[in-house]
């Protein structure tokens, strides 16, 4: 009777260290991801930085040109109007 008794103990034992590595390598797996979502995070941060400096840039350039087009516009009817 205690030979499939030692048997089982002996399963057990080896399921318990193959959880045990099993555990292991989600450990590292979760801190590779923790790791790759602090760089994207950056890149994320980063990249929106720069859509909104480009955002600011056009907005200066475009408010520019329609300084601009409202001058040419105004001096035309001006002229129109002599």
């Amino acid at each position: 009777m205690s030979e499939p008794e030692n048997h089982t103990l002996h399963l057990l034992r080896e399921l318990r260290e193959d959880v045990q590595k099993v555990d292991r390598k989600i450990d590292a797996l979760d801190r590779k991801v923790d790791a790759y979502h602090g760089v994207m995070r950056e890149r994320v941060d980063s990249i929106t930085q720069a859509l909104a400096g480009e955002i600011a840039a056009n907005r200066y350039i475009n408010g520019g040109v329609e300084r601009r087009l409202a001058e040419i516009e105004r001096h035309l009817s001006a002229d129109e109007t002599s």
